[in-house]
């Protein structure tokens, strides 16, 4: 049902709860991973119009990324990883589809209108375009 399975990370705490969650029905289904992490800081937003060089804090969440997929390799999954660059939403979206996932999982912080209109809504925009299963999972604060 669901073979290939994009988990957009976020290099926090609430990434725990998602990946806690995830891997039982991945490890009942079969399912490959493919972890995301979208790096949104000015220099990843620029990267690619003004040739600059990775910042230290996309090496660190490529790192970051590779430890993660590690350690799901050493559980038994098969994992890919990506790191990509903008805006979250719009990335989450663009990776689903040319990796044809059938899932994804991801965590939200639920906050509340006010929350969403001062920090965004990426979980919303991202069940809102995709014609595939998201599972969102609300992380504790």
């Amino acid at each position: 049902m669901y073979k290939k399975i994009l988990i957009p990370l976020e290099n926090g705490p609430a990434d725990a709860v998602i990946l806690a969650h995830i891997k039982p029905l991945a490890k009942m289904m079969g399912s490959s991973l493919l972890l995301l992490h979208v790096a949104d800081g000015w220099v990843a937003r620029n990267f690619e119009r003004l040739n600059l060089a990775e910042s230290d804090e996309m090496k660190a969440d490529r790192a970051y990324l590779d430890n993660i997929a590690v350690s799901l390799r050493n559980d038994g999954f098969e994992t890919d990883y990506q790191l990509a660059m903008g805006e979250p939403s719009d990335e989450i979206i663009k990776v689903a589809t040319r990796h044809q996932v059938e899932l994804i999982a991801m965590s939200t912080h639920g906050h509340r209108f006010v929350g969403d209109l001062l920090y965004g809504n990426t979980a919303d925009k991202v069940r809102h375009i995709v014609d595939i299963p998201v599972l969102m999972l609300k992380a504790k604060a």
